[in-house]
């Protein structure tokens, strides 16, 4: 079947591009003309009718991206399912299943078919996994078997992948030659295919193979996510040559990826400082000619463990402020446990907020629901203001759990209330029950 990039290019509209347009509020030729350059992807997968159609990148909202997962520590499938639907709730728009314990087949499948969203994952962790199960050495995987598995994670209905091409032995001599780093290797994935590569002393195969990579993709038009395997785990090592040796291969790679049809995007930090964040998305935009940029992140200080949702949600507002276009959430459980369900929604929350408040710094024309939200709330109009709020639920339970006695105001300021008294100010009404409630 054709790609969308390919029909893009024939002059076709799709579907699925009529879909994203009319989500998006954009025309159809614009997102056509964007999806044929390669600068928007669209998630979908032919096996999946019943999945929500997303489409990424330049000119559309940013999307948030949930993450969840089984651990060699915890592996509880109805809690992944759980944790699946709780993602949805909270509106997230795509879904990564990562899990690394468990019946892997089994949990990615159930995920599948327990949400709408757009499901991705990695497709080493499996690949890895399986080695170490079968080999006692996950060193020992087979490249053959890694592509036979890709395909049918594919064909379960995994719509994008993270696939590490990126990390060949050039961009490992980089880090060889630079003394190792402060926090390391930090992706699971990208670090065990560096030690197999160096237990091997072979290539990348992701890399070598790059042709049979996009092939596999191709044949059920998903989107290649080139894996950020080098990333970096600390503010001290975000753009030190590793990294950046990854990011000139993986932007290359996109360009060979659009080339051939294959719907492409690039994966980023990491561990960003907060000046580095514009440099950071200006390079990737540059560098491969304007493809989607999915950043995990990022994270502008290594020591809000804890907190990290927050200190995720600053990288977030200004990653979609200078034009991230997928941003993975961060938890509050973030270097310390496996997210549980309320981490996933708080995580998503804190997300959502970030990359929204970057939205309305990249795309002014859409700050008409802050006018009506203002309005609500100079007016005193309590249910019209709950209605446009991103979490109305949570801003009722805080004010219903700490009622005023009269209903215009809040117990922030009671009787002092700044509104009440503000609206009669300039009108012809100004009797002194209007200007204090106890005259």
């Amino acid at each position: 079947m054709k790609t969308q990039i390919e029909w893009a290019r024939e002059g076709v509209v799709t579907e699925q591009m009529q879909q994203v347009a009319r989500q998006e509020g954009v025309s159809v030729e614009e997102v056509r003309e964007k999806v044929a350059a390669g600068q928007i992807v669209i998630l979908h997968h032919p096996k999946r009718p019943f999945q929500k159609i997303v489409g990424i990148g330049s000119g559309l909202a940013t999307k948030v991206n949930a993450s969840l997962g089984t651990s060699s520590d915890i592996c509880d499938l109805d809690l992944e399912v759980r944790k699946a639907r709780a993602a949805e709730e909270e509106k997230a728009d795509t879904l990564m299943e990562l899990s690394a314990g468990g019946n892997l087949n089994r949990i990615r499948r159930t995920v599948l078919d327990a949400v709408t969203l757009p499901v991705g994952n990695v497709p080493l962790y499996q690949a890895f996994y399986d080695a170490a199960h079968k080999y006692r050495n996950p060193n020992r995987l087979d490249p053959e078997y890694l592509f036979e598995l890709i395909e049918k994670q594919l064909d379960d209905g995994i719509s994008f992948m993270a696939v590490h091409c990126g990390i060949n032995r050039f961009s490992i001599e980089r880090l060889r030659n630079q003394g190792y780093r402060y926090g390391g290797l930090v992706s699971k994935g990208g670090t065990f295919m560096v030690s197999w590569m160096e237990y091997n002393n072979r290539e990348n195969p992701l890399y070598e193979r790059f042709d049979r990579v996009l092939s596999i993709m191709k044949k059920y038009d998903a989107v290649l996510s080139l894996g950020n395997g080098i990333r970096a785990g600390a503010i001290h090592d975000s753009h030190d040559r590793a990294q950046m040796a990854e990011m000139v291969v993986n932007c290359e790679l996109a360009e060979i990826g659009r080339k051939a049809g294959c719907q492409t995007m690039v994966e980023g930090p990491g561990h960003v400082p907060l000046d580095e964040i514009e440099a950071n998305i200006v390079l990737e935009k540059r560098m491969s000619g304007n493809a989607p940029y999915y950043v995990l992140g990022p994270l502008p200080a290594d020591s809000g463990a804890g907190y990290d949702h927050i200190t995720g949600a600053i990288g977030a507002a200004l990653s979609a402020r200078y034009g991230a276009d997928l941003i993975c959430t961060i938890t509050p459980a973030e270097h310390l446990a496996l997210p549980d369900e309320k981490d996933i929604r708080e995580g998503i929350r804190a997300t959502r907020l970030g990359t929204y408040i970057g939205d309305l710094a990249k795309y002014p024309h859409r700050r008409e629901r802050e006018k009506l939200v203002s309005l609500a709330r100079r007016d005193s109009l309590w249910e019209e203001q709950f209605s446009r709020l991103m979490f109305p639920d949570q801003a009722r339970a805080v004010r219903s759990a700490r009622a005023p006695e009269d209903d215009r105001t809040c117990t922030m300021c009671g009787d002092f209330c700044a509104m009440e008294r503000g609206r009669h100010l300039f009108s012809a009404d100004i009797s002194p029950e209007k200007c204090w409630p106890g005259a």
